[in-house]
């Protein structure tokens, strides 16, 4: 049995949109159903971690029944002076600091459809694939000028990120080590002025670097080809990449929203008639 968690901080949305009305766009809603649903199926129990605006949305709509170990508004304790514009992922590195290993972080667009305990076993940490150094996404030191008093030189420059869409933790001292690591970073950078760099420095680089820094036994589940392509035999299904492609494209939104209605309605046909009464999702579920 592997515990896992979500998690959902809302500080980001309304520093983008102040005086906003916070609300989840419904592939996500779907995706997010299927991701907590397959997950206690295959895998064990599910939390979602989050704060006091993201629990009363999910109150509202009445999709709290999803994560069977409840919904925890913990991320209200995320210091104000984070730079929730620059370190919008803060959350999940918060979440992860007060989740006990062993234990899985996922993504609410991150689906895992089988079994994952005997991919992590005698792990220290994995996650879902590795990434290449591309300077634009994960430049050198240098570029970090926002930062002050982080021991950049500390770490091994030349590893490779870990993406963190699907990440697991089995040993303790490394997950807090990991999350002491990364918090000290965002603390260091108050006024950071790159919405991309500094968040995959401090979520994903990190990871790999800490890893290499104190010799875990770390491990990726798959990699991009195989992720995308279907090559890695039905494990898992991620749609960061489609978000946008969907947005631009309504057939492409509707036909997604409708194929994952329908995947409710085969797999977890009692879930799916109370996810249908979502006056956002009910369309979808319906001819």
């Amino acid at each position: 049995m592997l515990r896992a968690f979500h998690s959902n901080w809302t500080r980001p949305f309304f520093v983008r949109n102040p005086g906003g009305i916070y609300a989840v766009e419904p592939f996500e809603l779907l995706t997010t159903a299927l991701s907590a649903l397959a997950w206690r199926r295959e895998n064990g129990p599910i939390r979602m971690i989050c704060d006091t605006e993201a629990k009363r949305y999910y109150e509202s709509l009445g999709l709290c029944f999803l994560w069977d170990e409840g919904v925890h508004s913990l991320l209200d304790a995320v210091p104000q002076d984070v730079n929730a514009m620059a370190f919008w992922a803060a959350g999940k590195l918060y979440a992860l600091s007060a989740m006990p290993s062993p234990c899985v972080m996922i993504d609410t667009d991150f689906i895992c459809w089988k079994p994952l305990a005997l991919l992590v076993d005698g792990l220290d940490a994995a996650a879902i694939h590795r990434e290449d150094i591309m300077p634009d996404i994960y430049p050198g030191p240098a570029s970090f000028t926002q930062t002050h008093g982080f021991a950049f030189s500390a770490f091994d420059w030349s590893v490779q990120p870990l993406n963190t869409a699907l990440s697991y933790f089995g040993s303790d001292t490394f997950r807090r080590y990991y999350t002491d690591t990364a918090i000290r970073f965002i603390r260091s950078s108050p006024s950071a002025d790159d919405v991309l760099t500094y968040m995959v420095f401090a979520e994903q680089r990190l990871l790999a670097m800490c890893a290499e820094k104190k010799q875990a036994c770390v491990a990726a589940f798959s990699d991009l080809p195989a992720l995308f392509g279907g090559g890695q035999n039905g494990y898992f299904t991620h749609i960061w990449g489609f978000k946008q492609q969907m947005r631009d494209e309504p057939v492409l939104y509707d036909d997604f929203c409708r194929r994952c209605a329908a995947r409710l309605q085969r797999d977890f046909p009692e879930a799916a008639e109370r996810i249908a009464h979502v006056p956002s999702l009910a369309p979808y579920f319906h001819d």
